[in-house]
């Protein structure tokens, strides 16, 4: 019969390594514990402020539903925008290697990290009236500054790197290889996208559009530099949020409610699309190019 094997005092160290330091557990799960308070406190003050009862006679004051209906439709069609702009970007960005790419890669991401105000302004002197394209824009007839049409300016500006960013990163693990055997049988780029790449990379697209949606619905500081705050015409919900907070507190809360539920609606449906999305994933079988 074999002797039992003796185990080392380096062995019992290294078993206590891998372990863990009791300590370090402790302050790990601390400091989750205070990042999730000082997380959820806000939101439960904000919610607990007003009773549901008050909240739907708040939503049907003119005002609120005004404000309400106008960044529904502003930030719907900045969505369709960025999609339709932001989908061929991500494309090239995902797919070609060219002179100035990495300038071109910094230029898209430049809205995520700028203060909204400065990007504000920058419209402004960009698109204003004696800005460097505000000639061309006033013979052709089109006003942005303070005008609807300059909300959507400036949501676009604002929400087109957080579609841009997960659209490529999807195109980018996009396999190659499924690709390359789609064109020698004949698949043109064209067919190769929409029946290959689109569907593989489409929870990615999914998901930038939801970012970029609630992005559109919750901008501020672009919004009133450019476009002002004029009640039915850009005054967008956060905008009516600072007017209230000024004149009408229940008024603010109710549509602070109003874009909280929005958010969490839509990152719950990004959530819900990633899921579905690795679950798909995980069947047998990949799109044909045919």
């Amino acid at each position: 019969m074999t002797p039992p094997t003796s185990i080392t005092a380096s062995q019992r160290a290294t078993a206590r390594r891998a372990q863990g330091s009791p300590l370090l557990a402790a302050l790990a799960l601390a400091a989750v514990g205070l990042l999730a308070l000082f997380l959820v406190l806000p939101f439960v003050g904000l919610l607990a402020r007003v009773p549901p009862a008050a909240l739907w006679s708040r939503l049907t004051q003119p005002a609120v539903l005004g404000a309400l209906r106008l960044s529904i439709v502003t930030s719907i069609a900045a969505t369709a925008v960025v999609a339709l702009l932001g989908t061929p970007a991500a494309y090239v960005l995902a797919t070609r290697e060219f002179p100035g790419k990495r300038l071109l890669e910094t230029l898209v991401d430049l809205p995520m990290v700028l203060p909204p105000t400065v990007a504000g302004f920058a419209l402004l002197l960009a698109f204003g009236r004696m800005g460097l394209a505000g000639g061309a824009l006033r013979a052709l007839g089109v006003t942005l500054p303070f005008t609807t049409l300059g909300v959507v300016a400036a949501q676009v500006f604002m929400a087109a790197p957080f579609f841009i960013a997960p659209a490529r990163a999807g195109l980018a693990r996009v396999d190659r290889g499924l690709l390359e055997t789609a064109a020698t049988l004949g698949a043109g780029e064209a067919r190769r996208f929409f029946r290959i790449a689109l569907p593989l990379a489409r929870p990615s697209f999914v998901a930038g559009l939801a970012m970029a949606a609630a992005r559109s619905l919750g901008e501020f500081g672009a919004t009133i530099t450019f476009a002002g705050n004029l009640p039915g015409v850009t005054q967008t919900m956060p905008l009516a949020v600072y007017v209230a907070l000024q004149t009408d507190l229940d008024a603010a809360v109710v549509l602070s409610v109003v874009l909280l539920a929005a958010s969490a609606a839509l990152l719950v449906g990004v959530r819900s699309m990633a899921f579905a999305g690795r679950f798909g994933a995980a069947r047998p079988g990949a799109p044909s190019a045919r």
